[in-house]
């Protein structure tokens, strides 16, 4: 018998203690195990999966979870490279145990589907047995369950690592978990789980802090990270602390929340407002620590007037809301708009929305793509069917898509050619390979996006009017930048997003004004970079005022940027250009000419960061 085989040979001996005698497994099996067994006898779990909730509910929860979902995106995303390589699923879940999101694994998908580990779905103890959502929630730990641990016999396959993330004041907010066939989930699961839940712990603290926040911990290079403790004072009274302060200090939240700020910290803690420095506490010993306001503090640096006072309006909800009942009913869906107007990130909350949420969204830029590959990457093709093929072949974006949505970004740039095969597919909802084989049957809805005008198009024979028709069965008309009536909020917004919460920059009202009255040829995309490079420049806690904008935003003609925006043209062009080379160059120094830092620093991908220093080296001496 190999050591290997061991753990699941206690298992079911387990199993039969306390299943088949209704004896205590305890020496048989891990302590949370035991104990979520004996929490589950009395509920009488039903053999049966559940269906999921209605959409129209699910969506409300997840409206209730909003400020959770947004502070984990990043982590979901994160995983998801994970999970699709070892054949697995991230799951966010609310603090009942219901699944939120689901991303990973296309392979791995439809087998969780069966065990209705899906949106939708409670996976708490009380209705799924023990599991790993359900159980870290109850025993408020992060723990796996693997194979016939999980109390239903049905769940039996599953392996599973989840860890609860908490709020500042020590409450559920939600779960993150990883799961996957058993010999897919392991120990380094658990921990990339147990990481991710601090990073949307930190993230949510700071985006919910309303008083002082203190950042410290006993080795100062960590202030700034998500492994720095956080506490949050207000009227002078310590009223949240994450689980690192708690283990920086060794105190529970009980222990800890409502205590005067100056008996625990000393009276100095006030001081530390914006510069680092060692805080002496009472008993002498130090910590290194900066204090700042948050968004919603007292004090000179408010929030935008116009962002607090007004609720945000948003354009293209209305839109959005059309649209999701549309492609809910199998019509496919074009979104035109110019471009940087937003047309992917409208397609992506589209398919958040939809009935395809669980499902992938696989994007396909058709503009980007080589004549040559575009067929081979939509289609997938057969070993050996060209020179240069994977030995193995290759499925292709369309099969990937099947469950979810494809996104065929700038259809029009589909090659004449190619735009009846693709229409056939479309039809048929069978994808045959380059190079024969067997057609495959898919099943995902269609979302198409352009900034051209397809009529105009099939006018001049460059588009099959058939498949416009079939493309085209809704039409969502995004609105440029300059005509949206929702800017101010929608700039506050993004100035937050772009680095603005996470310095604690407050955005003047002067400068949104300025910031809404400018025509943007660039539209979101343009903004967005405009802001990134605002907020490198800018220093924590400042607030950022009309005088502290790029000069072209005060009055200058605004020329139409490039999708990178550091690609084409000379500087003494664009001020901006200037700007965000300036901020990229900063950032460099700050990060000690480490490109990853930097980036991250940034908010751009190493690759912006990799071009401009491909650019610097290539200019002649004495620029």
């Amino acid at each position: 018998m190999s050591e290997a085989q061991l753990p699941s040979i206690k298992v079911a001996q387990a199993r039969e203690l306390f299943f088949g005698q209704g004896r205590d497994p305890a020496p048989w099996i891990a302590p949370h195990i035991s104990r979520s067994w004996q929490r589950c006898r009395p509920v009488g779990h039903q053999a049966t999966d559940p269906e999921p909730m209605a959409l129209a509910l699910l969506r409300e929860r997840r409206e209730q979870a909003m400020r959770l979902l947004n502070c984990a995106q990043p982590e979901l995303d994160a995983l998801a490279e994970h999970a699709v390589g070892n054949g697995c699923v991230v799951i966010l879940s609310d603090a009942s145990g219901l699944i939120l999101e689901e991303v990973g694994s296309a392979d791995f998908l439809p087998k969780a589907e069966r065990i209705a580990l899906q949106p939708g779905v409670e996976w708490s103890e009380h209705n799924r047995g023990t599991n790993a959502i359900g159980t870290a929630l109850a025993e408020r730990e992060a723990l796996m369950v693997l194979g016939a641990e999980h109390y239903l016999a049905q769940n039996g396959t599953l392996g599973c690592a989840a860890a609860p993330i908490f709020t500042g004041r020590g409450e559920l907010a939600g779960a993150l978990d990883i799961s996957g066939e058993t010999v897919r989930v392991n120990t380094h699961a658990l921990g990339l789980v147990r990481m991710a839940a601090q990073q949307v712990e930190h993230r949510m603290m700071l985006a919910e802090a309303n008083g002082h926040v203190l950042r410290f911990h006993a080795r100062p290079a960590l202030i700034g990270t998500a492994r720095e403790g956080l506490m949050v004072i207000e009227g002078g009274r310590i009223v949240a602390a994450n689980r690192v302060a708690l283990e920086l200090f060794g105190r529970s939240w009980d222990g800890l929340l409502e205590l005067d700020a100056e008996a625990f910290l000393g009276a100095n803690w006030p001081r530390m407002e914006h510069r680092r420095s060692l805080l002496t506490l009472p008993g002498g010993r130090q910590i290194a620590t900066v204090m700042e306001r948050s968004h919603a503090a007292g004090g000179s640096r408010t929030p935008t007037r116009r962002a607090v006072a007004e609720p945000e309006t948003d354009d293209v909800q209305p839109l959005l809301h059309k649209a999701v009942r549309v492609l809910n009913e199998g019509v496919s869906v074009l979104v035109n708009g110019e471009t940087g107007s937003g047309k992917e990130v409208f397609s992506r909350r589209l398919h958040a929305a939809s009935r395809r949420s669980a499902g992938p969204f696989v994007a396909v830029d058709c503009a980007s793509l080589p004549e040559t590959l575009i067929e081979s990457e939509l289609f997938g093709y057969e070993e050996g069917a060209f020179t240069g093929a994977k030995r193995k072949g290759m499925g292709g974006r369309i099969r990937e898509a099947h469950g979810g949505v494809l996104f065929l970004d700038e259809i029009a740039e589909i090659p004449l050619a190619l735009q009846t095969r693709l229409l056939r597919v479309l039809e048929e909802r069978v994808v045959t390979p380059l190079g024969g084989g067997q057609g495959v049957a898919v099943d995902f809805d269609l979302v198409c996006a352009t900034h051209g005008h397809l009529p105009a198009l099939v006018e001049a024979g460059r588009f099959r009017a058939d498949l416009m028709y079939r493309v085209a069965g809704f039409t969502v008309a995004l609105p440029p930048l300059s005509r949206r009536n929702d800017r101010h909020a929608l700039i506050a917004r993004l100035f937050l997003e772009a680095g603005g919460a996470a310095k604690h920059l407050q955005l003047g009202n002067d400068a949104l004004e300025v910031l809404a009255a400018y025509r943007w040829p660039g539209n979101v995309r343009e903004l967005r970079s405009t802001l990134r490079a605002i907020v490198a420049l800018a220093d924590t806690g400042d607030s950022v005022t009309a005088s502290a904008l790029p000069a072209h935003l005060l009055g200058a003609q605004p020329t139409v940027l490039p999708d990178d925006p550091l690609e084409c043209a000379p500087a003494h062009a664009e001020p901006l250009q200037a700007i965000t080379r300036h901020a990229i160059d900063e950032a460099l120094k700050a990060c000690e000419h480490d490109v990853a830092k930097a980036a991250r620093r940034l908010g751009v991908h190493r690759s912006t960061i990799y071009r401009h220093l491909a650019r610097q080296r290539g200019k002649p001496a004495g620029h």
